[in-house]
């Protein structure tokens, strides 16, 4: 069994398997509909489910991030757990016609089985891939962007076929499509969890786990330039992707579903190509620079030639297709970057924590479009917003995280160190 243990076997497939699974909480556009015609409620109030299980992915990787660095074994088979339960609850709860019920199983212990799982593979792909862990954690964040485009064939296929209002003609398809991918979930995250683990003779360094200062690194100026970046890009990601369909239905455009297949591929494929760029770069820094700089010229472009009144179909497909790629590479650059500035020792604490960049980004990007376009009917005003942001992101990485490495360990841990030594 050694030929199975090498870092594609140990490291990327499971996390494939894992990302591959929890990433399908963005399908949720092509289901929401079904569950709030089938329960009898608004849309709006289910939607709030989604924002729910991004809210807490985001929260339960902030907070289980020290779990998942002392055992990767017991994040990855906690996260399976609760990621299938939330599925399977949300299908029980559909089928009785509970709100409540949906927000707990679909928002909360889904959610904290995204958190956890998203966080799990991370540092075991870095611990492999010494040296590019830019390509290493690319490929695994790719598989989250990228789930979305392998399970919606499937999803449709379960929910069966529609009446000319797009209505199911078989209701208790919605809840028995939960079941069925509970179940398949269940298998591709429990290989994932048997098949991870860290390269021989790897040991955690337990003095680094035990002597962390959550307030050093919540203090520091990097920590918090890079959150507020990373924030802003969720943000400006978001805002756009919400808008995809409006935007493109107003300028006439037909093939909406294709655009959104190729904006999908710009999202999977962004995740690999920007944080393997990293690695070759002096400063990994500076991929966000490129990502925030590109949006902005892409966005500036859109503008000066008045892109969405005048209807032009290629400007418009190339604005969304750039924003979702940097909105993918700042998901999959994020790791690189703080291990780079923090160290990897404890790399799933910080970037557990600068993932509740994302939880609050969740609630926000969608609601920050939605909010201009209601007061100002304008996609062009949402653009200048979007286009605002991203020039502060881009003064923030300039200005504000550092190139220097930082130490993590508390003030009590340096003077024990400091008493030992003399």
């Amino acid at each position: 069994m050694k030929r199975f243990d090498n870092k594609w076997m140990r490291a990327v497939l499971p996390a494939l398997l894992i990302h591959c699974s929890i990433g399908t909480v963005y399908c949720w556009s092509l289901f929401k509909n079904d569950i709030a015609t089938y329960i009898g409620k608004p849309v709006g109030e289910v939607e709030w489910a989604f924002s729910l299980a991004i809210f807490v992915l985001g929260m339960s990787a902030a907070f289980g991030g020290k779990f998942v660095e002392k055992d990767i074994h017991k994040s990855s088979l906690l996260s399976a757990l609760f990621f299938v339960v939330g599925m399977a609850g949300t299908g029980f709860f559909i089928y009785q016609k509970s709100l409540i019920g949906i927000y707990i199983f679909y928002g909360i212990v889904m959610g904290i089985g995204l958190g956890i799982g998203y966080l799990t593979p991370v540092k075991t792909l870095m611990l492999w891939f010494q040296e590019q862990k830019g390509l290493a954690t690319g490929l695994a964040v790719a598989g989250f962007g990228l789930a979305k485009v392998i399970a919606s064939p499937l999803m449709e296929t379960l929910l069966g076929a529609r009446n000319s209002e797009g209505i199911l003609l078989n209701a208790s398809n919605i809840y028995t499509m939960f079941y069925i991918l509970a179940g398949i979930y269940l298998v591709m995250m429990v290989i994932g969890h048997l098949l991870l683990k860290k390269p021989a003779g790897y040991e955690e360094e337990s003095v680094q786990a035990t002597s962390f200062s959550y307030r050093k690194v919540l203090t520091n100026k990097t920590f918090i330039g890079i959150w507020l970046m990373f924030y802003i890009n969720i943000t400006c990601g978001l805002a756009l992707i919400s808008q995809e369909k409006g935007i493109l239905a107003f300028i006439g455009f037909g093939a909406i579903g294709l655009v959104s297949s190729l904006t999908a591929i710009f999202n999977a494929g962004g995740r690999i190509v920007f944080s393997s760029w990293g690695d070759r770069l002096k400063d990994r820094n500076s991929i966000y620079k490129i990502i925030f700089i590109s949006s902005i010229a892409v966005i500036l472009l859109t503008i000066l030639f008045d892109g969405i009144n005048n209807s032009m179909a290629i400007l418009i497909i190339a604005l969304l297709c750039i924003v979702n790629a940097g909105y993918g590479g700042g998901f999959s650059s994020l790791p690189p970057l703080l291990s780079d500035r923090f160290s990897l020792n404890t790399i799933s604490t910080v970037h557990g924590l600068a993932l509740s960049a994302w939880a609050f980004a969740g609630l926000s990007g969608n609601q920050l479009s939605a909010f201009i376009l209601e007061k100002t009917q304008s996609y062009d005003m949402v653009l200048y917003v979007i286009m605002g942001l991203f020039t502060i992101a881009t003064l923030i990485s300039m200005f504000l995280v550092k190139p220097e490495k930082v130490s993590l360990e508390s003030e009590e841990s340096n003077w024990k160190e400091k008493a030992v030594t003399n």
